[in-house]
């Protein structure tokens, strides 16, 4: 597959996953810009803690591993989104550093609707035959990288998103997709 192939899947997948939560939670997502690029390790969320919701694809029974890593104050603020809380409430929470039982439910739930979205983006874009599945979601320390089935060294393929949500700044979000998988 060629790298404006990879970059087609990359884009349809975030586009797919912001207009998923946009709808479920009621908040604009935006995705302003995106970039791709190819690394053989995986990279960390830069500055803030963030939480990456694990995805695991299945073809021909292979099993195929990457993620979606969003910035904390985000996954906040889409989990209250979720949970209908008032934009106030929402403000109030969105920049602390731990979240309450309710708060890591929704976010849960956040990373089905996650997978639905990325499984409609390959389905549309002619890949059948595979299942998507999530495989939980954790929060990862400022300048570390995500925890992820992967063998170092390894080609993979990462989306760099500039993501504005509502009235909130916009935040990085990084996609983090084994290149075999866009080559499956």
């Amino acid at each position: 597959m060629t790298a404006t192939n990879q970059a087609q899947y990359v884009e349809e997948i975030l586009q797919r996953v912001a207009g998923d939560l946009s709808m479920i939670t009621d908040r604009d997502l935006v995705i302003e810009s995106v970039e791709m690029e190819k690394r053989k390790e995986r990279p960390a969320g830069e500055g803030k803690i963030h939480v990456s919701f694990r995805i695991a694809f299945e073809i021909d029974e292979q099993v195929h591993h990457g993620c979606l890593l969003i910035p904390l104050p985000h996954a906040i603020a889409l989990a209250g989104g979720l949970m209908m809380m008032p934009t106030e409430a929402i403000e109030e929470v969105r920049h602390l550093d731990t979240v309450d039982a309710t708060t890591r439910e929704a976010m849960v739930e956040l990373g089905t609707f996650i997978c639905g979205a990325a499984d409609a983006a390959f389905r549309v874009l002619g890949n059948e035959g595979f299942q998507v599945h999530f495989e939980g979601c954790q929060g990862v320390r400022a300048d570390v990288r995500p925890a992820l089935v992967y063998q170092e060294g390894l080609p993979l393929v990462v989306g760099r998103a500039t993501v504005r949500m509502a009235d909130f700044d916009a935040e990085q979000t990084l996609l983090i997709l084994p290149e075999a998988l866009l080559s499956a």
